[in-house]
């Protein structure tokens, strides 16, 4: 077979780590130059520089890998499509060769000006005669994969000895022994001080600091050199925004300079609008680090009474739940074919650097944004955010209405118009009346027509369609904005606003740094030399984690709270329990939610003074819908079908059925903290009928929170689904027991055929009514089960209901759902949030389960095995 059939035959590989070296790939051997044997691989085009710096961070032998010749073929060049055409030619070399400026080296002829320093600051200890390379060729045949062909894979010179590391003797006391040049980190780092304003000095010393405390040198990062800082100064001080006077050229330009921190770019055209996406390499970490099985939230919009073009940012949250922007997208509008563009190519970068990456939800917070694209492109549930709208309502009605009284009562208003509309019980007729009731409010009531009532429309529908983000969420984007605000529309000359390549400087330089460092570890070390711009804390909603109960006293219609650095100070809450509460305090009047409100509102409904959220109960509308019409997934059907056929195996082992006379025997599992989680399963599945068929639209279920002692309580028995956190990753719900078993191998071996009579359940037995008394009272029913005198046990077929206990109103609010009914499937996303809490979920110890009962003569299924009481 001919060589390149060969290598082109060769899988892709991929590797999930966002970095990776040859230790990684597995190699091939193919027959190369001069007959040597050449190791080759191919990976992805788009990972090439992850395989360089993995490559680089050798833990052996350190080194640094640099472009030592370039071939490339023009974009506009015609060409053939032969196999063998190559499109880009890279050869990457070790940074410590191929010159070797020791005593008695070899210096290739191209090189032979070099001039040896009277002093060796380090430049003659950088060439050593290292000869390890590797070649990287962009074939015509697949321009989207890179072949990789290493020549030589050993860090050593012509004569076969290391040359450098720590294998080299000679290299001790020299950079040699380590890499060449510092870490991306550090240099990082010191780019993102010297952005924000800390001087030269002011770095070295904290560094020289550190390297003494840990006892001397001991990697690359510790012989950072003054010069180096120095030198990276300058630079910064002399760069400018303005590459050219006509700001669309200047724009380009610096798309060209900056290709690797660019996602997608589209220049004016005719039919197109200006597209500008950006995105560094530390923000692609961020995204895949805090965004796999997590939520992204859109800021949309920012800026636009100010900049040329408004600013849509991209957020995750990290785990104190504080915002980070992962992307920067700019553009005059955000139309949605423009949406569906900039988003693809983000989603192709990430799923690039992570095949594994997805995402659990999205979050928008403008009601025009296209669902449709983003579920199309993110795979994922949408979810809306209120809190712009919440936070110009609250800021216009300080600002324009000067009487508290009036100001508490519309707010109080137009929380009650929001919570109806959110629970579908409202129409646009309620903001009607509203007006109308508040009329001698000219000033208020004049924004509000103006501004809102136009577009409330979208709101109402966007409400009533979209399950609704929490408050911690809106307490973290309105963080967001705030810092973003400080951190870039600070300028002196309010003309550069108007100009695109200034905002785009801005983003990838300071505003990057600032957010970089709020993640940096050491930031405290240069407390003393911060800015208002840099200033950072908690978000509304941590703070209120803070603040203890004691502090909080209820004073009829509204509640105090009492300040945590200053005692004299008391903070007065109007509306309490409300997410449209206000606050005398500075960051509530300026339209915030502030921490006093959280935590008033998190006792209230700990006391169950006020309904609780939205979040929650759209939550249990969401299960409601799963039990009513359960997902058509083969692996949800598989782990409920294995699972009952090992509940039923442990039954058959402990309890001889056939010799039972009770039409129905009972199963009562002690163990309550052991949790098996059971998806639904179609009846048509799992559920057989007298003749061996079901109906799968015939599926109800009981939502049912109670909880006793030892055991489950239920109303009613059936599959038993235990939610003890929200935030459980969707693919774990898929994980059988081991030892369970395939719908196929069930149905084949005929396992429920075989048991069928020992599992019937008579739902018209004559005992029905004197268990029905016990089944109401929760105390009697544990009674009933665990006393010897226990009667049969039937199963109740009800209607869907649910039955919330206190105990639910302290769960997570912020568990996603989104469902969408299609007219042959119901594709429906249970979003779990590890990190996003609401403010009745400040402390949460059980949480409901949800019961699903099967047909009156169906298989009997519970959560969890354990003591087996028969009758």
């Amino acid at each position: 077979m001919p060589k390149w059939d060969v290598i082109l035959s060769l899988p892709v590989q991929n590797p999930p780590t966002l970095e990776f070296s040859s230790d990684d790939l597995v190699w091939s051997k193919v027959e190369g130059w001069r007959d040597n044997l050449d190791r080759i691989a191919l990976i992805p085009f788009a990972r090439v520089n992850d395989f360089v710096r993995g490559e680089s961070s050798n833990k052996d032998c350190p080194t640094r890998f640099h472009v030592e010749a370039r071939r490339r073929r023009s974009p506009t060049m015609p060409y053939k499509l032969k196999v063998d055409g190559i499109l880009e030619y890279i050869l990457y070399w070790c940074s410590f060769g191929p010159d070797d400026h020791r005593t008695g080296g070899v210096v290739r002829p191209s090189r032979s000006t070099y001039v040896p320093k009277k002093k060796n600051a380090g430049r003659p200890n950088t060439k050593r005669g290292c000869t390890c390379h590797f070649i990287v060729k962009r074939l015509i045949a697949e321009p989207s994969v890179a072949l990789i062909i290493y020549n030589e894979d050993k860090h050593v010179d012509k004569k076969g000895v290391p040359c450098h590391g720590p294998q080299d003797k000679k290299a001790a006391g020299t950079r040699a022994l380590f890499a060449p040049y510092i870490s991306d980190d550090l240099r990082l780092r010191v780019l993102s001080l010297l952005h924000v304003g800390v001087s030269v000095e002011t770095i070295m010393q904290r560094h020289n600091e550190s390297v003494e405390r840990q006892g001397g040198p001991c990697n690359r990062d510790d012989l950072l050199t003054h010069r180096y800082v120095r030198r990276q100064e300058r630079n910064i001080r002399r760069s400018t925004y303005e590459l050219d006077t006509d700001d669309v050229i200047s724009v380009s330009l610096w798309v060209e300079s900056h290709q690797s921190n660019v996602f997608f770019y589209e220049d004016f055209s005719d039919s197109e609008p200006f597209t500008l996406g950006i995105q560094t390499e530390w923000q692609l970490q961020q995204m895949i680090r805090f965004g796999n099985r997590n939520l992204v939230i859109s800021d949309s919009r920012f800026g636009t009474n100010k900049l040329k073009h408004p600013i849509h940012s991209l957020l995750v949250f990290n785990p104190d739940n504080k915002a980070i922007p992962v992307a920067w997208i700019i553009a005059p509008r955000f139309a949605s074919y423009d949406a569906y563009k900039w988003m693809r190519a983000l989603y192709n970068r990430v799923q690039t650097k992570d095949p594994t990456w997805k995402l659990a939800g999205f979050i928008v917070d403008d009601p025009l944004a296209d669902v449709y694209t983003i579920r199309d492109v993110f795979q994922c549930s949408v979810m809306i955010s209120f809190w712009r709208v919440r936070h110009a309502w609250h800021k216009n009605l300080v600002k324009k209405c000067m009487e508290n009284d009036m100001r508490v009562e519309i707010s109080r208003r137009l929380g009650q118009i929001v919570d109806k509309i959110c629970r579908g019980q409202g129409t646009i007729n309620l903001f009607e009346d509203f007006m109308e009731d508040f009329v001698d409010e000219s000033d208020f009531m004049d924004y509000f027509k103006a501004t809102w009532y136009p577009r409330i429309g979208k709101w109402i529908t966007s409400l009533q369609t979209l399950p609704l983000a929490s408050q911690e969420t809106c307490a973290a984007m309105e963080f967001y904005h705030n810092q973003l605000k400080l951190r870039l529309l600070n300028e002196k000359e309010p003309c550069v606003y108007h100009r695109t390549d200034w905002l785009v400087d801005k983003l990838d330089t300071k505003v990057h740094s600032y957010f970089w460092l709020d993640e940096y570890s050491g930031r405290d070390g240069f407390a003393r030399y911060w800015k208002e711009e840099w200033v950072s804390g908690l978000t509304s909603w941590r703070k209120a984690l803070k603040i203890l109960d004691s502090d909080v006293a209820m004073d009829g219609r509204c509640a105090k709270v009492t300040d945590q650095l200053d005692q004299d100070r008391v903070y007065v809450v109007w509306n309490p329990g409300s997410q449209f509460s206000m606050c005398d305090c500075n960051w509530a009047e300026m339209g915030n939610m502030c921490e006093h409100m959280l935590k008033v509102q998190s006792i209230y409904r700990k006391n169950k003074s006020a309904m609780p959220s939205i979040s929650l109960l759209q939550y249990h509308q969401a299960l409601m819908n799963i039990l009513h019409r359960p997902p058509h997934d083969s692996l949800i059907r598989d782990h409920a079908v294995s699972l009952a056929v090992f509940v039923q195996k442990h039954i058959d082992e402990l309890v001889d059925l056939e010799s039972c006379n009770t039409i129905g025997d009972q199963a009562v599992f002690s163990n309550a903290h052991q949790s098996v989680v059971n998806e639904n399963c179609t009846n048509e599945d799992v559920s057989h009928n007298e003749n061996g068929s079901g109906d799968g639209n015939d599926a109800n279920g009981v939502v049912n929170g109670k909880s006793s002692g030892n055991g489950i309580s239920s109303e009613s028995a059936g599959v038993e689904i235990a939610c003890a956190e929200m935030d459980v990753d969707p693919s774990s719900i898929c994980i059988s027991p081991p030892g369970l078993h395939s719908v196929d191998e069930v149905v084949s071996n005929g396992v429920f055929s075989e048991n069928r009579e020992k599992l019937m359940v008579d739902a018209e037995s004559e005992h029905f009514s004197s268990r029905s008394d016990s089944l109401m009272d929760p105390n009697c029913f544990e009674e009933d089960v665990f006393t010897k005198d226990t009667q049969e046990s039937m199963m109740d077929v009800e209607p869907l209901s649910i039955d919330i206990p206190p105990s639910t109103i302290e769960f997570v609010e912020q568990c996603t759902v989104a469902h969408q009914n299609d007219v042959h499937t119901l594709d429906v996303e249970l979003t779990g949030i590890s990190n996003m809490e609401d403010a009745n979920t400040l402390s949460y110890k059980t949480s409901p389960s949800i019961s699903i009962p099967d047909e009156p003569k169906g298989v009997e299924m519970a959560e969890t095995a354990g003591v087996i009481k028969a009758n």
